[in-house]
């Protein structure tokens, strides 16, 4: 990783998930220190790692992204309006990333999940429980679908940092 000189701005152009598109733009530092942010909590979670048929709740992973929004929201916060709104910036991208990738999904599947996970009989293990609900292998389906968008989204970033190209 060479960030030659940081108050020099860098030509990004990165590929997006979730009908977001394509954009390019000149990123200041201000949105390259974000974007590391975002991208480590991005890649070091739950969510963003393929989760096997036979390991992990889909709990966890959901818990997961939902913890991604307050998350997002600090660093943005934290990073200023230097991050931007608008649809080629930083703070344009995380925004549409939740409101157009994480929050459909959750917006679905938390309400399903938590009424079955309430239905689970005593003596039963929450992991035997989920894995008997009946629409958990879509929920596994269309988990993996997101994280696929959710990991594009973390290569956008890693460009946008200027830790890779």
């Amino acid at each position: 990783m060479s960030m030659r000189d940081p108050a020099v701005l860098k030509s990004v152009s990165v590929s997006l998930p979730f009908g977001i598109g394509s954009m390019s733009w000149e990123a200041d530092p201000t949105e390259r220190k974000a974007a590391w942010s975002l991208y480590v909590e991005l890649v070091t979670r739950i969510a963003v790692q393929p989760l096997e048929v036979d390991q992990g709740l889909v709990r966890e992973a959901l818990n997961s992204l939902y913890s991604l929004f307050g998350t997002t929201r600090e660093i943005l916060k934290t990073a200023g309006p230097g991050v931007g709104a608008s649809r080629d910036s930083v703070g344009g991208i995380a925004i549409a990333v939740l409101n157009r990738g994480l929050r459909p999904f959750l917006s679905k599947w938390h309400p399903l999940l938590q009424a079955w996970e309430a239905k689970r009989p005593l003596g039963m293990s929450p992991k035997e429980h989920e894995q008997s609900w009946s629409e958990e292998p879509k929920l596994r389906s269309e988990l993996e679908v997101l994280r696929a968008g959710l990991e594009q989204y973390a290569n956008a970033l890693a460009v946008i940092a200027g830790v890779e190209e």
